[in-house]
């Protein structure tokens, strides 16, 4: 099979799809490579490592989408990549499609077949491409609040850790899965006052156990969340819903209880956001103000920490992009009901549940297509 991998193209986009090591791992099993010239460099990779480990180097995005069987990527293909896939052609990345009809319409035209990163599962009932990335996106998320809540960025100005004789900044998680608990955990580490919601008893449960009195953990409930939302200096939303759009659970109609110029961050964001006010934001521009309430919402997170990102990335891919190319998506997927979760579209036809109802577009079962 030919893989190809172009350079990313959203903005602020600075990962690639496939680290060096992946692709000499594809070559080794007999698949050709094919690497757009300077798509790793944001990542710390050079055309010549690439080279190296046996793929062949391009010059043009084009010539990728023009000759690749599977095309291997980061984020969604932007509106100039979709109209160069084909029918037939294999495309695996994040999609996050609940959110994006005009990216859904735009695949299911092209006629390709397209598996999604973050709805692949495990035996676990986790979701091992998106993990990494959602481990990033928690590290980061108290990280670039701290900076949204200086007061020259239009916070509180409050230090997260506070000082002798001064409190530290408290912190208000929504959601206690892989973003939320890495978020916590650093928050915690930064000194700072962390409370974590969730609505999972045994998810709560798990987290006192492993971290004690390094946060309190709360169960999730519209009383709690207004009562928490009056006191936080910060808000990390880190809800997931997979595959889904995520549920609005901060309104603006609440601002108003909250403290001015405390900041929240949408980790939530790829998949719609779960603040009412939320709004994909870039690393170039990356907060705004909802009466006087500091939003981040940054919709390639991971990006800004590029080369860790993309080689914690390129180590949970990797045997899935084997397998795609050494089997065949059909046979891969037949043989991987994990995988076959991971199928969002199919020549024409939507294969993923939640999307369909999010934006009402009818659902083709993923395994009458494999069967087909």
């Amino acid at each position: 099979m030919k893989i190809g991998c172009p350079t990313e193209i959203k903005p602020q986009e600075f990962r690639v799809g496939m680290t060096p090591n992946a692709a000499q791992e594809a070559v080794a099993h007999g698949h050709d490579v094919v690497i757009q010239a300077g798509a790793g460099k944001g990542a710390g990779f050079e055309d010549a490592d690439y080279t190296a480990a046996g793929a062949a180097i391009v010059d043009t995005a084009e010539e990728i989408f023009a000759t690749a069987d599977m095309i291997v990527k980061v984020k969604e293909p932007q509106a100039v990549e979709r109209k160069m896939l084909r029918e037939g052609q294999l495309l695996f990345t994040y999609l996050h499609l609940a959110p994006d009809p005009d990216q859904t319409h735009d695949l299911l035209e092209s006629g390709c077949t397209a598996i999604a990163y973050e709805t692949v599962t495990d035996d676990r009932g986790g979701l091992p491409l998106l993990a990494p990335m959602s481990e990033v996106a928690g590290r980061l998320a108290p990280q670039v609040g701290a900076w949204t809540l200086q007061k020259a960025n239009g916070g509180r100005g409050v230090l997260m850790g506070g000082v002798p004789g001064v409190g530290p900044a408290r912190v208000l998680v929504i959601g206690g899965g892989v973003v939320g608990t890495h978020a916590a955990k650093i928050a915690a580490g930064m000194g700072a006052d962390v409370t974590v919601l969730d609505r999972s008893l045994p998810r709560l449960r798990y987290l006192d156990d492993v971290f004690g009195n390094q946060f309190r953990t709360g169960y999730s409930s519209a009383g709690l969340l207004a009562e928490h939302l009056g006191q936080a200096d910060m808000v990390i939303g880190a809800v997931l819903i997979p595959g889904a759009e995520a549920p609005k659970l901060v309104r603006r109609a609440q601002f108003a209880d909250m403290k001015p110029g405390s900041v929240l961050v949408d980790v939530a964001i790829d998949q719609g956001g779960c603040f009412e006010t939320s709004k994909a934001t870039t690393h170039a521009d990356p907060i705004y103000d909802v009466d006087g309430i500091m939003h981040y919402c940054v919709a390639n997170m991971p990006g800004a920490v590029a080369r860790t990102s993309t080689i914690a990335l390129g180590n949970a891919t990797m045997p899935f992009m084997l397998a795609l190319a050494d089997k065949g998506w059909k046979q891969a997927c037949a043989d991987d009901e994990h995988l076959l979760n991971g199928l969002n579209v199919h020549a024409g036809q939507l294969t993923y549940y939640a999307v369909g109802k999010a934006l009402g577009i009818d659902v083709v079962s993923p395994q009458l297509v494999v069967k087909g």
